[in-house]
């Protein structure tokens, strides 16, 4: 597993230039209004939403599980602690399959924890594509912010 941290961006391309210096890591996927980093040290997916009216720099957390098995133990044993606030579906997010579900802390934090099944689909429709377990920083159950930045 390895932590994922989303964040807005005033300027996708000053923050990509800035975290590919800070973190000595390429850049993994772009796309218009999109980035994201997979970093080994620490071991962390770093996603970027170019949303220049955000007034938080904060989108979201999540949990990036590597495996099936990890997706699932994880899944189980959530679900089991009544934390979990959405089932388990697959949608089509930051330009890739998934398999996700969220928790929501304490504090109304909410978590995504989620699996990639398909990292480079040829369909790009399937970014716009939505769930039950809802697309990068839109929860369920959640009202969507007017300029809410997803994905596509």
């Amino acid at each position: 597993m390895r932590l994922q941290l989303a964040l807005n961006v005033k300027n996708l391309d000053r923050a990509i230039a800035f975290y590919s210096e800070m973190f000595a890591s390429p850049v993994h996927k772009q796309r218009p209004g999109y980035a994201n980093f997979e970093i080994e040290n620490p071991p962390l997916k770093l996603v970027l939403f170019e949303h220049p009216a955000a007034t938080e720099n904060l989108n979201h957390i999540g949990v990036e599980c590597l495996s099936e098995q990890a997706f699932e133990t994880a899944s189980a044993r959530l679900h089991q602690s009544n934390l979990v606030t959405s089932d388990v579906a697959e949608t089509g997010c930051c330009h890739a399959k998934q398999a996700k579900f969220w928790a929501t802390g304490p504090d109304e934090l909410d978590w995504e924890w989620y699996r990639i099944l398909n990292d480079a689909p040829h369909d790009q429709s399937a970014d716009r594509q939505t769930s039950g377990a809802g697309c990068c920083g839109q929860q369920p159950g959640k009202e969507p912010q007017p300029d809410q930045v997803c994905c596509a």
